[in-house]
């Protein structure tokens, strides 16, 4: 079909230009003349129509190119010799085509923006070349990069596409391509709206890739959550794709207290999960035995990809040094070998270790920059330091919080083993025995539990005190906090790291004095180290005298982190810091008065967390020194505002806002906020605490004045509130305060403040938050059922204290036992059924407990028995409080004989037994107080 004059004016060069006439397919049909042609390089520009277009081609160019156009232009057809064509077919993807083949290479490319419309022109248009150079972009999309380059959005688009179009490479590279950037998937908007065969073809590639099983198996409940509330499957087909799906976890990977909450939503799931990771706990090594034997190791393999970036297996107490070998042996390994090596490394030693490292040498993951064992405490981490040596050589940190049988001399084996390693947390509980109680008695006995067999793995490690050492210069972070067993000289060999070492965590490292600490040699390095420190914690320090805090404060210009908690820090020695980087400075519980911060916070304005709680003498006009000439400071408050944009304040004496605009808009930002003895948050502040500080995730409130009115709204209007704690606080609270949802919250602790909680209340808190962390006390109206409404409530609790809880343990703790992922609990006062093997048990019963406080007027048999070897791998403490008795109250634990009364005296405590583990021994104190 042609037009009268077209294609005859000009002779030969109009004989090879063809118009042609697109019209949109999905467009109306319209009697309006067609637009005047345009020539094909003015396509890049925006189209005169969206529905149809003219445009002038090079007739040879398409006859060449296509073999639509081969056909239509140089066959039989009428339109073959016209010099006017019409079609009719997606508009957006001829011109993606015509782009294609008119325009230069240089300035034409293929990417997600117009993949789809070329493939779909080029398979219309039948343009041979076009559809290679698809296959091929889309290809190479996967291999280009090893994190995501293209939208979720365009690859569940083009999924969608490719069965519609008999498209097969498509499918051959979407799963591939979501599995090795997976941990950027699930963070995307779309996630949920990946199709389901896409997203089990995901799954069951090779290359999935995930920093841990737990992230796949949140990913896959969000997933499952989202399909069921969608109407696009029918409920059938939802749970079987939900159980499918659900299927390809590695159960025996994830942590115990994660497994343990899925009971709340996916009950059958979880339940078998917990079972599963119990019964591993009982004798993984038979398992993996048998295991071997079938050749079906892979639901116990650590998903480990060329891809990988991070593996974090932290709470995974069913976790053993086995579980990481054979993630790292090749496949083709014959069974007798693999069972050779799983035999050695449960013991500890590596008889085949140079063995394993020839036939396994492929088998290094070197994109793995962070390994996290936290709460791991079954691996060998003698064998731990050997297998990340050969099989992350690129790891740069490494996390093993909680950790409590990591020694000093691990830690020393770690840096000569792996020297890359630039960032190290040990972190454990810190003590619970300070030096202000009064202590009656202490002994200490070897851990019966120690490694034995050190020189087995370790090397020689005389380089280690040599101060020039190489081998050391890439350590820049160590965080030690709560090792109370780490010494002077242990920190003097630390010091070696002097020209790296930058960030140091010592919180409660109680033995440490400063005879002994890099901040005070007397010779020409005694600075060195002070001098290059950007982060430096000493909380609990308490050995550090006045003098050695002065001289090290003073050296530390550089440094952005900061905590002198509860340390000997005076005016005297903050006046001598000059430091102007300082993001976080945490001086709680020490004597410094306005006199000494008031210059640091206008010289710091980058400051975002700030901490002075117990700082009574903020209220004072002068501290222990006289201020400079000039040296003029207002209030503390009108200071912070004048200044900073907090994100995380604590504050006490002196802090005393009097309006809402006095905290806009420097707490605009503030994410966590303490606020206690010293000061008193009017009830229009507290409430408008939502307003001033819209994106709070964390709020404490110590003696304040609360009401319904505040907490209900703090609730609703703080979406992001994932911790409420309310301590001593006066006002009038019922249970309205908790009848509403809260999704994000997760620690609950409410001291003295909601007597009238009962069992009904408990039901409706389980079913309106999801809690980690429950701390209740004074609360004397419940009773043995509380137990089941906890523990099913919440079946993922890490922490529980009940305290002045009515008769909740009159028949026991089973129920409490029955919740698996808890690592801290506190019974006192809550009924006399505890049984005498309760630390036992526990011990038994919960496989991450670290710290146990019981009290004896709970014991149903008058006491609790100590277990000849009272020793779990995770425990740090247990405490047996004993109360004062007289003879008028019995075996009363309170102070009158009549049970019947309604006003019973507190009990008064009369000392505390302590049992404390550290990494090499246990200690046995008693102290003269209830702790």
């Amino acid at each position: 079909m042609s037009s009268a004059g077209d294609g005859e004016d000009g002779g030969g060069a109009a004989a090879d230009t063809v118009v042609l006439e697109i019209t949109d397919a999905a467009a109306s049909p319209s009697s309006a003349p067609p637009p005047p042609p345009i020539p094909v390089s003015a396509l890049a520009a925006p189209l005169p129509s969206p529905t149809v277009l003219a445009v002038r081609a090079d007739r040879s160019r398409l006859i060449e190119s296509s073999s639509y156009f081969r056909a239509l232009l140089g066959g039989s057809f009428s339109e073959s010799g016209s010099g006017y064509v019409r079609i009719s077919c997606d508009l957006a993807a001829a011109v993606q085509v015509l782009r294609y083949l008119f325009e230069p290479p240089a300035s034409f490319a293929i990417s997600h923006h117009n993949f789809l419309p070329l493939l779909e022109g080029a398979l219309f248009l039948a343009v041979e070349s076009l559809l290679v150079d698809c296959e091929r972009w889309f290809r190479t999309v996967r291999s280009r990069n090893p994190s995501m380059v293209v939208p979720l959005d365009f690859i569940i688009e083009a999924w969608y596409f490719a069965p519609k179009h008999g498209v097969t490479f498509v499918e051959d590279v979407c799963p591939g391509y979501l599995a090795q950037n997976f941990v950027q998937v699930i963070s995307s908007r779309s996630f949920v709206h990946i199709p389901y065969d896409l997203l089990c073809s995901t799954i069951e590639s090779p290359n999935l890739t995930v920093d841990s099983e737990k992230q796949l198996c949140e990913a896959i409940l969000s997933w499952v959550s989202a399909s069921r509330q969608s109407c696009e499957q029918s409920v059938s087909n939802s749970a079987d794709n939900q159980l499918s799906l659900l299927s390809k976890v590695r159960v025996c990977l994830l942590p115990l207290g994660f497994a343990a909450g899925t009971k709340r939503n996916c009950f059958e799931f979880g339940n078998n999960a917990v079972c599963m990771i119990l019964n591993l706990l009982k004798d993984s090594l038979q398992t993996l035995l048998h295991t071997v034997t079938d050749d079906n190791l892979d639901s116990y393999r650590i998903r480990l990809t060329e891809y990988s970036k991070k593996i974090v297996l932290s709470g995974c107490p069913q976790l053993t040094t086995q579980f990481l070998y054979i993630s790292a042996l090749p496949t083709d390994l014959d069974a007798v070998f693999k069972r050779t090596i799983v035999s050695d490394v449960n013991d500890g030693c590596l008889n085949h270790y140079n063995g394993l490292v020839k036939k396994a040498k492929t088998l290094s993951f070197r994109n793995v920059r962070i390994v996290d064992l936290s709460k791991c405490p079954n691996v060998h981490f003698g064998a731990v330091i050997l297998w990340m040596k050969w099989t992350f050589p690129e790891l740069r940190t490494f996390i093993a919080s909680y950790c409590l049988l990591f020694q000093f001399e691990d830690l020393q084996c770690l840096l000569l083993r792996c020297p890359w390693i630039n960032e190290i947390n040990l972190s454990i509980d810190t003590s619970i025995i300070l030096s202000k109680y009064s202590i009656i008695s202490s002994r200490s006995e070897v851990r019966r539990d120690v490694n034995r067999n050190l020189s087995s793995y370790y090397m020689q490690s005389g380089l280690y005190g040599t101060s020039g050492n190489p081998v050391f210069s890439n350590i820049s972070k160590l965080i030690l906090e709560g090792r109370n067993d780490i010494t002077d000289m242990n920190l003097l060999e630390i010091s070696m790291l002097k020209s790296s070492l930058c960030y140091i965590n010592i919180k409660h490292c109680t033995l440490l004095t400063d005879d002994d600490s890099f901040s005070y040699h007397k010779d020409e390095h005694a600075h060195v180290m002070a001098f290059r420190l950007q982060e430096l914690h000493l909380e609990g320090c308490e050995g550090i005298s006045c003098a050695a805090m002065s001289q090290l404060v003073s050296n530390m210009n550089i440094v952005k982190s900061l905590c002198l908690r509860e340390t000997s820090l005076a005016d005297g020695a903050l006046c001598n810091f000059v430091g102007s980087s300082l993001e976080y400075l945490d001086i709680s519980e020490t004597v410094v008065s306005m006199v000494s911060l008031a210059p640091v916070i206008r010289r710091n304005s980058n400051l975002s967390c700030l901490k002075t709680a117990g700082c009574r003498n903020l209220l004072f006009e002068q501290g222990e020194v006289q201020s400079t000439s000039g040296n003029k400071y207002g209030r503390f408050l009108q200071e912070i505002t004048s200044t900073c944009y907090l994100e995380d304040v604590e504050m006490g004496w002196a802090f005393c806002p009097v309006r809402v605009d006095d905290l806009i808009p420097s707490f605009s930002k503030v994410r966590r906020m303490t606020v206690g003895l010293g000061t008193t948050l009017p009830e229009n502040i507290l409430h408008a605490l939502p307003e001033i500080c819209p994106f709070l995730e964390s709020l404490v409130l110590r003696f304040q004045v609360i009401s319904d009115r505040v907490v209900r709204n703090l609730l609703e209007s703080s979406t992001n509130l994932q911790v409420l704690c309310l301590h001593y606080c006066l006002g009038n609270l019922t249970s309205f305060s908790f009848q509403t949802m809260a999704p994000a919250l997760r620690i609950l602790r409410l001291q003295w403040v909601t007597p009238w909680i009962t069992n009904d209340d408990l039901t409706i808190l389980t079913q309106n938050c999801n809690l980690v962390e429950l701390l209740l006390s004074g609360c004397k109206l419940l009773d043995t059922s509380s137990q089941e409404i906890i523990s099913s409530g919440w079946p993922n609790l890490a922490c529980l204290q009940l305290e002045e809880c009515g008769q909740i343990t009159l028949d026991g703790v089973d129920s409490i036992l029955d919740c698996k992922a808890l690592e801290e609990v506190l019974l006192r006062h809550t009924g006399r059924g505890i049984g005498r093997t309760i630390i036992t048990d526990a011990i038994r019963e919960l496989p991450l407990l670290r710290k146990l406080a019981l009290d004896l007027c709970d014991a149903s048999e008058g006491g609790y028995d100590t277990p000849n070897v009272p020793e779990g791998k995770m425990m740090r403490s247990v405490r047996m409080s004993r109360c004062k008795k007289s003879a008028a109250a019995a075996r009363s634990c309170f102070g009158e004989a009549s049970s019947s009364s309604s006003n019973r005296k507190p009990v008064q405590h009369r000392e505390t037994i302590v049992l404390e583990w550290s990494s090499r021994q246990l200690t046995t104190t008693v102290v003269e107080e209830r702790l």
